[in-house]
């Protein structure tokens, strides 16, 4: 992923919010739900960088921030993800099984130098 934004021209600090924000959704996609595979979707929308995590599985309920979180070890990530990124949400899998969360991360063009 990170070769990729490199390959776009994406800003040092656009590249480690990505990396946190997708380790956070992978490892809550494989750590609750029962999915057998997960992907990842890059997009650029507009001025965001659109980060897709996707899972096939049943998961016990829809991600949410756990309250207190931020003062806890584990728990944690979708309160850093809500902080790291302009907006993000969940799309359940028209089929019923599995979901995409998503998060819209600012990204300009790379600064002139």
């Amino acid at each position: 992923m990170i070769a990729v934004l490199h390959e776009w021209g994406a800003a040092e600090q656009v590249c480690d919010d990505a990396e946190l924000v997708v380790s956070e959704l992978f490892t809550n996609a494989v750590r609750h739900t029962d999915s057998e595979k997960v992907d990842c979707e890059l997009t650029v929308v507009g001025a965001f960088l659109r980060l897709e995590i996707t899972d096939q599985g049943r998961g016990d309920s829809a991600p949410h921030v756990q309250p207190g979180s931020v003062d806890k070890e584990c728990g944690r990530g979708l309160f850093l993800v809500g902080a790291l990124s302009e907006s993000w949400g969940v799309r359940p899998d028209p089929s019923g099984r599995g979901r995409t969360v998503w998060a819209d991360l600012p990204y300009g063009p790379p600064a002139a130098h």
